[in-house]
């Protein structure tokens, strides 16, 4: 595989994995965690709730859940507990993969609860909305100031994975 390859192949996975929404079960009882490898500095926000606790029957306690985000060092950035949704914010001190766990409380009959999570970190974090109605900028002029900070973004990316694994070049 040729460098110009390769470098196209992680530009790529870059820009892709800055954000990520899904959807997912969740067993009461049980615990399910996510985590993302993120930068020093980095601009982290998310976002999760509960998908149609009402279905079938009114909301119980155990359509609730405990939420908690953590560094790779095990410090909490966000910790909620009996919440059917909320937001988390925050800007990376330490590198490493940052865990967001969810778990839902013992419940008899067993229940299964959907949730809908969106992280995003980065470029993606910012919201560039309000950024262009605070400075009255154009169009185009916004659209450049997303792309120059796609690419401090990806440049980032590449001198700590350069840094972290040793033997991976970027041109």
């Amino acid at each position: 595989m040729s460098k110009s390859n390769l470098l196209m192949i992680t530009t790529l996975g870059l820009i892709f994995t800055i954000a990520e929404s899904m959807r997912f079960d969740l067993q009461s009882g049980h615990t399910k965690c996510i985590s993302e490898d993120i930068m020093n500095n980095a601009v982290t926000v998310g976002k999760y709730n509960v998908v149609n606790p009402n279905e079938g029957y009114p909301l119980p306690v155990s359509h609730k859940l405990t939420v908690r985000v953590a560094s790779p060092y095990g410090n909490n950035y966000h910790h909620r507990v009996n919440v059917d949704s909320g937001n988390f914010a925050f800007t990376a001190a330490e590198a490493g993969d940052y865990t967001t766990c969810f778990s839902a409380a013992d419940h008899e009959p067993e229940t299964k609860l959907a949730i809908e999570f969106e992280w995003k970190t980065g470029v993606a974090a910012k919201d560039w909305s309000k950024i262009a109605k605070k400075e009255k900028v154009e169009v185009m002029e916004l659209e450049l100031k997303k792309l120059l900070d796609a690419v401090k973004s990806i440049h980032e990316e590449m001198n700590y994975l350069r840094g972290r694994y040793g033997s991976i070049y970027f041109y």
